[in-house]
Parts: structure tokens; sequence; C-alpha cells
């Protein structure tokens, strides 16, 4: 599978633009070059999974938005993140869960 970065690119422009930073300021937080932004926003550099990572956190995105342009996970992916969180559990623990998410789920239901 290949990306293309100068739409990658437009997209770190976008949220870099919507979280009201420069690219100078961006830079900054990033410990980079203002021409290394410029770069990436052009789509003239690709983007390494690390340093996307810390854009990403930065720029409050997903790594599904920049490379897909999109922020749906899937529905069976958090399924079984939940599940492998909840494997480490106490009965207690998973009492506590229970008791919170119970409400959530019920929300919608009324």
């Amino acid at each position: 599978m290949s990306f293309d970065y100068s739409v990658i690119g437009k997209r770190i422009k976008k949220a870099r633009e919507d979280k009201g930073l420069t690219q100078e300021k961006l830079a900054e937080q990033l410990d980079v070059s203002n021409a290394y932004i410029s770069k990436i926003e052009r789509g003239k550099t690709p983007v390494n999974l690390d340093r996307l990572a810390e854009l990403c956190a930065v720029l409050e995105k997903t790594p599904e938005y920049m490379l897909n342009g999109t922020n749906s996970i899937s529905e069976d992916f958090l399924r079984n993140e939940i599940m492998e969180m909840l494997e480490g559990c106490s009965a207690e623990k998973i009492k506590l869960i229970s008791q919170v998410i119970k409400p959530i789920i019920d929300y919608g239901e009324r």
C-alpha cells in the first residue's frame, strides 16, 4: 500500500491551522525545523511512523485521520481492545467497570 504524501500533508496542515498553530510553533513543539514541517505539509518528504505519532499527539488527531481522512476505528477492533483490557482485571474491578458502563449503555435506550 502506498500513501499520497501530498494528501497527508494537506491533512496535517489543516489540523495545524485548526489548532491555531503556525509552522514555527509546531516545529518548536516537535523539535524539528520549520523547513521540515513545510516539506511535510507540501508532501515533499514522507512522514515516518514515529513522527506521525508525534504529529497526531500534538495536533490531537488520529493516525487514521492523517492517513486516510477518517476517524473511524473498526467496531471489532474496539471490542477486542476492550476485551484485552478486561482480561487482566480482578472480579472487583470488572464489577466497578460494569457499574460505570451500564448507565452509558442504557442511556440511548430510554
